[in-house]
Order: C-alpha cells, then sequence, then structure tokens
C-alpha cells in the first residue's frame, strides 16, 4: 500500500513539505510506503470548462507534464494526501488549478479512495483554506481520514512548524488514521457500494 502526498507549495522544502514529512515518516512506521510530489513554482493550466475529458478522452485537454504526471500517480496510489500554504485564507491559487483539472476528469480513479489535506499558516486562515480542500474529496466520495483537530500546521518557517508540537501531532494522527483506513479497506473483502447513475440537476425550471 502507498500514499501520495501533493506538495502543493511553491517552495519545494518548506513549511507544507516538513509536515508532509511528520505524516510520511509515520506512514513508514505503519507499514505504508509513501511519496511526496512536490508540483512545482512554475505557472499552472487551469480547468477552463471544455469538457473535453469527459468526452470519451478520460483526460484533460490539456497535455502538460504535471497533469500527466500527477495523473498517473494518482492512478496507481491506494490513499491521497494535499498539501498546501494558506494564501489569503486559501490554498495555492496554482494547485487549485492542477486539481480541478485532475478531480474533475479522474474521478472514477478517485472514488472511494481514502483522502486528507493538510494545510500550513503563519497565523490564520487555516480553516477556510482547509475546508476549501475537503470539498475535492468530498465530492467524490473519498473516505476522509482525519485527526485529532483540524489538519493544519504554524510557522513561517520549517524551522517553525517543527517547534508546532501540537501541529505535529495532528499530523501523526492523521497518519496512523489513514494508515488505519488503508489496512481496513484492503482486508475488510466488502465490495464498494452500487452506484446509482448521477442525476444531474441545474435548477433550472421551464417558465411559466
Amino acid at each position: 500500500m502507498n500514499v501520495l502526498l501533493i506538495n502543493g507549495s511553491p517552495h519545494k522544502e518548506g513549511c507544507t513539505f516538513t509536515a508532509l514529512s511528520e505524516i510520511a515518516e509515520t506512514l513508514k512506521a505503519e507499514g505504508i510506503d509513501s511519496e511526496i510530489f512536490w508540483i512545482g513554482n512554475q505557472p499552472v493550466q487551469g480547468c477552463i470548462g471544455c469538457w473535453q475529458c469527459r468526452k470519451g478522452a478520460g483526460r484533460c485537454a490539456f497535455q502538460d507534464e504535471l497533469y500527466n504526471t500527477v495523473m498517473e500517480k494518482i492512478k496507481a496510489c491506494d490513499g491521497l494526501v494535499i498539501g498546501s500554504p494558506v494564501y489569503y485564507a486559501a490554498p495555492a491559487g496554482s494547485l487549485c488549478a492542477l486539481l480541478d483539472r485532475v478531480f474533475f476528469s479522474l474521478g472514477d480513479h478517485l472514488i472511494h479512495k481514502p483522502g486528507a489535506c493538510v494545510v500550513n499558516c503563519r497565523r490564520g486562515g487555516a480553516s477556510s483554506a482547509f475546508d476549501r480542500l475537503n470539498k475535492y474529496f468530498t465530492i467524490l466520495q473519498m473516505p476522509l481520514a482525519t485527526s485529532q483537530y483540524w489538519n493544519s500546521t504554524h510557522g513561517f518557517k520549517p524551522d517553525d512548524v517543527r517547534k508546532d508540537l501540537e501541529g505535529l501531532q495532528t499530523m501523526r494522527t492523521l497518519a496512523r488514521n489513514m494508515a488505519y483506513l488503508l489496512k481496513a479497506k484492503a482486508t475488510s473483502g466488502l465490495p464498494p457500494p452500487e452506484q446509482e447513475k448521477w442525476i444531474a440537476t441545474n435548477f433550472i425550471t421551464k417558465d411559466r
């Protein structure tokens, strides 16, 4: 079993990486492999709502290396953790641009796959950023790996995060709960729940 840890910060080994590293170390202790994948600090193409990924291709119309790499890693992983810094009380824009495309086009590969997110902030805005990222999981029926508190750490520099003892403990608890979900899923033998055909309504009624 393996967990993909996506580092959505423009800083490769900054505060977000420090929080994800705590998760990775705990997963290793639980016998779970993991990989921290950094999305980089270059411009990221966002979704343009062209729907090409839903028209048989099963993948985004923009075939950039970042999307293709993340797509293959998500298909191969058993669990997913997304990490982001907090910018204006929200996740990093480049990360959301990528996730909009990934989650819209890879739904069949994400459904029922355990997921979680972690955020790091200097002082405030963590809760709203955390809420924003969780919506990616809940719309695709992904079980959430939770922790003892909201999944956040605090610090302006990695050394600050290392001093956030409660935040690091929250990361470790999250990792253990992720390991528990993965092991329970692997050993239960239960088939996935029956899926109804999606009923999509646009809340538009005919003129009377």
